[in-house]
């Protein structure tokens, strides 16, 4: 029976061979820190199996046993130990090969384009393996946001172009008929000068809103306003459009509404929707606008025509910046009306809804009446 004084020494020898090995395996692994993960892993393999033959074999041979015992020993746990690495090995630099060409060739289809799919394996390259696929869906979805923008951006471009080309040509040949003594009216020659030059001062200054909406840059100035005298202020600017198109336009608020919120912003978000309902309404037809409480304490403004809606898909993208659909529903050729309703609403906290209506069709401005 093994005394303590035995024991003792055993454990000390086998504490001492294992931690020299340890030691050379982690100088091994330092060294080979940036080579292969299989090389990491047949380094880590190959101290564990050194450190067992190591500390047992010094340990027969402080136990006295015979030559022959010991060589047997020595024979029976080398090519125990030999079957064993080899075997590890070629286990783990198949499986680890295998593990980083699936990532590999997973990230090489992400760089592509391509959205991957989560891939089963050991469980630390299968979290990886997962935040690649979600990686990918992300990207993809990226990808195909900047080519929507992209798209929406040359679309925009080319109407921005096509809208001021249209006035600029006719005040070109306003004015060369002019020049050459051509016009029979000069007065009327002047009056479409100038109502041609408006509609580029005003499709300038909307451009310059969109601008401090997009960038961030619009400065509300709040107040304390009745909703009434802004629906009223904005029905007379409109006045003129409706009139020869033979459009009315009726205000339906029975009563005052009190709003913390910027009255000329307000104004003219409510002015673009109004403005945007007599271009789509059909002659001799109403346009209302109402102001409404609803059940979240809040304001809805609504202006409603009788004019064809869009289709459900499109409902939003009215809102976006350019968009032209079959039907479009800009305060203006270029687009840019309900861009900038969705903007000052925005910034008050509010929103704007789309909807078509068996009627006709109505755009929505929900305001919070605190701001």
């Amino acid at each position: 029976m093994l005394g303590v004084a035995d024991v003792l020494l055993i454990v000390a020898t086998a504490a001492a061979c294992t931690a020299g090995v340890v030691l050379l395996t982690l100088l091994a692994l330092r060294a080979n820190r940036r080579g292969p993960i299989s090389s990491q892993f047949a380094i880590v393999l190959l101290g564990a199996v050194a450190a067992m033959v190591v500390s047992t074999s010094a340990v027969m041979g402080q136990m006295f046993v015979s030559p022959h015992d010991l060589a047997v020993f020595v024979w029976v746990v080398g090519v125990s130990a030999t079957l064993s690495l080899a075997v590890g090995l070629f286990i783990t630099r198949r499986t680890a090969r295998a593990a980083t060409a699936a990532l590999v060739s997973s990230a090489r289809e992400v760089g592509g384009g391509a959205v991957v799919t989560a891939r089963s394996g050991w469980r630390e390259f299968e979290q990886v393996s997962a935040q690649l696929a979600e990686a990918s869906e992300r990207l993809s979805e990226a990808r195909a946001e900047i080519a929507r923008l992209d798209a929406a951006r040359r679309t925009f471009l080319a109407g921005v172009s096509h809208d001021l080309r249209t006035p600029l040509t006719a005040i070109r040949a306003t004015a060369e008929s002019l020049e050459d003594g051509m016009s029979d009216d000069p007065e009327a020659a002047g009056r479409l000068i100038r109502a041609k030059t408006d509609a580029i001062a005003r499709m300038v200054d909307d451009l310059l809103q969109l601008s401090r909406i997009e960038t961030g840059g619009l400065e509300l100035r709040r107040e304390r306003i009745d909703l009434l005298d802004v629906i009223s202020d904005a029905v007379a600017d409109v006045m003129p459009q409706a009139g020869p198109r033979e459009v009315r336009l009726v205000p339906d608020c029975p009563a005052s509404h009190m709003l913390w919120a910027d009255p000329a912003e307000l104004g003219r978000a409510i002015g673009n929707l109004l403005a945007n309902a007599v271009r789509h309404a059909p002659r001799d037809s109403e346009v209302t606008v109402s102001a409404t409480p609803t059940e979240d304490g809040r304001i809805a403004v609504t202006v409603r025509d009788r004019g064809d809606g869009v289709a459900e898909a499109d409902l939003e993208r009215i809102f976006e910046v350019g968009w032209r659909g079959s039907h479009s529903r800009g305060s203006d050729g270029a687009g840019f009306g309900l861009a900038i309703v969705r903007g000052i609403a925005h910034a008050h906290g509010g929103e704007v809804r789309a909807a078509n209506r068996a009627d006709g069709f109505e755009v929505t401005l929900l305001l919070s009446a605190t701001g």
